[in-house]
């Protein structure tokens, strides 16, 4: 948060030196009185305006939140009393209903006289009373605010002739045209040569900062005048000793001429007015040293004041430097600003991927859902069926196991049969053929069992191959369910995300629909004070309500709702209005209607 404050205070202080350079070149190209309607002195002030509004304090008030700048400058009243001109003419304009507009107004008086910078030095003067209504880091709490003092004082070579008549100052938008800014940054690039041209320019705007220095040198000038005067008055005291000298020695002549007796009398005369003119010399001597001396001084502090100018121009070229620098700053600061807007463009599209990827899986998980229910119903199938064929087989085996028991028997009879009855072969042949035909039906009986036990064989291989693709199958399915559950937490995370974004979008839309209530609220109000005009007070002779005639007894009184003018007894109620804090007069009809809708409201 420092670090951003500390960009908008050298961001603000940036566009107030350029928008100050491009007002002062543009007065003095145009060379007249500048008006409200021209577009540099109106960028101008909306730069002002921003840099008075960084860090205000917000105030509550029974409408809502409210900033305004105006709390401050109606200090300087209190501080500095020349202001109180500025502030009474602001308050006794009544198309002024807010305090942004009474702000903007002042501003105007401040320029128009030339000591706008003066009464914002006496504010940043006095901190420990700006600091109820700005933040400790604001920008004219900070260093920056005096820099932006010392470059307003330039502005006293402007002169500026403003109407606040008929102006709408309250409702006015302030936007920075960053076109003029433009223009003035591609006139530097494109005349690089013509630097020194813009110092020449800019001979008053450097006069006005040297205003102090120029007092000094007055001082001086005024001393320098002093000795000068005292100078003329030794030089006309040496040269009335230079005509008593001559006068002396006309006489020495004419002594000379008329009497050679007389001469001891003349040369002592003579001696006597050398010695007199040995004391004048020594006296103009004295006086001539003193005066040296006095020169010597002056001729030091000249030497003095040609080492500030020097310092002074020095000071300049770093100036010059360092608005070269800012002009650079300005141009990587745009370039920060597309490369903002392109970063914001790629997450967006980042977003719309993202959506379209969660979409995608889940459509993914829909289809996994449903194969995996076909394939489990397979499983269970399959598994029914080996079930079945296991069942067969055990049948199989008990039935082979039957049949071997049954051979073996027979095998058993006969040799029975044969030990028994060796002697009734006749008997027995013809048993043995029946038996030799049971025997081979018995050997059908067999191969075809054993064919069958080999068919059931091979379908137990088939089967088996089948429950090994199953058990593939079965893994691959787990392999799907872990990557279905890993979908799954994706989803469930992405569905957090979304949660929380539709849950910001509800309080944005919360926020949103606040603010339309209030702005909903603060248009009605303005189409309630637009509605309504300002009677004068020589268009109305009676009350609206009662219709009584007014007379000196009976006086005029305004309803600040609805600008009728009505009697007292008419008008006796009092309300605060949005236009104004305090509780003001309005009329019966206008005090039963704000009730009705403060009723309204409430419930």
């Amino acid at each position: 948060a420092r670090c951003h404050t500390m960009e908008e205070r050298a961001n603000l202080m940036n566009m107030m030196k350029l928008s100050i350079k491009i007002l002062i070149q543009s007065a003095l190209s145009l060379g007249r009185t500048l008006d409200s309607d021209f577009p540099p002195l109106q960028q101008f002030f909306v730069v002002l305006e921003h840099c008075l509004k960084h860090g205000l304090k917000v105030k509550k008030t029974f409408i809502g939140q409210n900033k305004s700048f105006f709390g401050p400058l109606e200090l300087v009243e209190k501080l500095c009393p020349e202001a109180s001109d500025i502030a009474t003419s602001v308050k006794n304009l009544p198309e002024l209903k807010t305090a942004v507009g009474r702000g903007r107004a002042w501003l105007y008086l401040a320029l128009m006289q030339k000591k706008l910078a003066d009464y914002l030095k006496v504010l940043l003067d006095h901190k420990h009373l700006l600091s109820e209504f700005y933040e400790p880091d604001a920008l004219m709490m900070e260093e920056e605010g005096a820099v932006i003092v010392g470059l307003l004082v330039g502005l006293n070579v402007i002169d500026a002739n403003l109407c606040l008549k008929g102006e709408d100052l309250d409702s006015q938008v302030g936007v920075i045209d960053f076109s003029l800014y433009l223009k003035e940054t591609q006139d530097s690039d494109g005349k690089q040569d013509g630097g020194i041209t813009a110092v020449l320019d800019q001979k008053h705007y450097v006069e006005e900062l040297n205003r102090h220095l120029s007092c000094t040198v007055a001082d001086l000038q005024n001393k320098i005048d002093c000795l000068e005067k005292t100078n003329s008055k030794l030089q006309e005291e040496l040269a009335a000793a230079t005509d008593r000298i001559g006068s002396l020695q006309e006489e020495q002549q004419q002594l000379k001429q008329q009497n050679e007796l007389i001469r001891e009398r003349s040369e002592k005369s003579v001696e006597v007015t050398k010695e007199d003119t040995k004391v004048e010399l020594d006296t103009y001597k004295q006086s001539r040293q003193g005066l040296d001396e006095m020169y010597s001084d002056v001729w030091k502090q000249l030497k003095e004041e040609k080492k500030i100018r020097l310092e002074l121009q020095k000071e300049l070229e770093l100036q010059i430097g360092m608005k070269t620098e800012m002009e650079i700053a300005m141009k990587l600061l745009e370039k920060d600003t597309h490369e903002k807007q392109d970063t914001l463009v790629a997450l967006r599209q980042q977003l719309e991927e993202v959506k379209a990827i969660n979409l995608q899986m889940f459509h993914k998980s829909q289809n996994a859902e449903c194969s995996l229910q076909q394939k489990t119903e397979a499983i269970s199938s399959f598994e029914d069926k080996t079930n079945e064929m296991m069942s067969s087989m055990k049948q199989m085996e008990e039935r082979l196991q039957q049949a071997e028991k049954a051979r073996q028997a027979a095998e058993e009879r006969c040799n029975k049969m044969k030990q028994e009855l060796a002697g009734r072969l006749d008997t027995c042949r013809q048993q043995m053929s029946q038996l030799d035909s049971k025997c081979s039906t018995l050997e059908k009986e067999l191969k075809s069992e054993k064919e069958q036990r080999q068919t059931l064989q091979k379908e137990l291989h088939q089967e088996k191959d089948a429950t090994t693709l199953l058990k593939t199958e079965l893994q691959q399915m787990e392999g799907l369910k872990k990557e279905l559950r890993k979908l799954q937490d994706e989803k469930q995370q992405l569905e957090k995300v979304c949660e929380e974004q539709e849950q910001a979008l509800q309080e944005m839309g919360l926020h949103l629909s606040q603010s339309k209530l209030k702005m909903e609220d603060i248009k009605e109000v303005n189409k309630a004070l637009k509605g309504h005009t300002w009677l004068k007070d020589d268009e109305a002779t009676h009350c609206k309500q009662c219709e009584k005639e007014f007379s000196i007894s009976r006086r005029k009184h305004h309803c600040r709702n609805c600008g009728d003018i009505f009697c007292n007894t008419c008008s006796s109620n009092e309300l605060a209005l949005p236009s104004y804090p305090k509780p003001v007069r309005v009329c019966d009809t206008c005090h039963t209607l704000l009730l009705q809708r403060c009723s309204s409201n409430s419930s």
